[in-house]
């Protein structure tokens, strides 16, 4: 699963260093939690939640339903 994840990152990514960001993933668990970690602008902006929620996690389910959710991490 870790491939497909990574593959739908790699679909979102331009959007996110478009504004100066990226996404980096971190793991992916055995309950189908997405751990990924928001880098660049993308890092301190008070709009990444709503980016990771209505764009990075949308896409991901939608792609992949054996993932269950998404969760952003610090470093």
């Amino acid at each position: 699963m870790l491939d497909k994840v990574q593959a739908v990152l790699d679909k979102v990514r331009p959007m996110l260093q478009a504004d100066g960001g990226d996404v980096e993933l971190v793991e992916v668990t055995d309950t189908g939690i997405v751990k990924v970690r928001l880098t660049g602008a993308c890092k301190g902006c008070p709009m990444s939640q709503m980016t990771l929620r209505n764009g990075i996690e949308r896409i991901i389910l939608k792609e992949i339903p054996e993932v269950k959710g998404v969760e952003a991490v610090q470093e």
